[in-house]
């Protein structure tokens, strides 16, 4: 059974799920540090293309199945348009400002 989004326990990975889930891409965009970065499957990717790509125009969907490291890592039943639905792991890091200067997502 999936975790409530309003109940995952970092306040940043929430707005992220929030923001990814109703596709809002300046909510999306707003919690990214200047900078920031993210890795899928191990290789480093463009955000703003990866994440056209991979959630905003295949309508991508976060479930949450599990959370550890204070809501900052996640198990995540991920269904895009594109894959259909995958179960994966995604990690954050947030900076002192409450923003993610990285997040990892792969297989889990």
């Amino acid at each position: 059974m999936s975790i409530q989004v309003n109940r995952l326990g970092d306040p940043t990975v929430r707005a992220f799920v929030t923001a990814v889930n109703a596709h809002d891409k300046s909510a999306f965009e707003s919690l990214l540090a200047p900078g920031a970065t993210m890795s899928d499957d191990g290789t480093d990717r463009d955000i703003p293309d990866w994440t056209d790509r991979e959630i905003f125009s295949s309508n991508g969907h976060m479930d949450v199945d599990s959370e550890s490291d204070g809501g900052r890592v996640l198990v995540v039943s991920f269904r895009n348009d594109t894959w259909g639905e995958m179960r994966t792991k995604w990690a954050f890091t947030v900076d002192d400002s409450g923003r993610i200067s990285r997040f990892e997502t792969g297989q889990a």
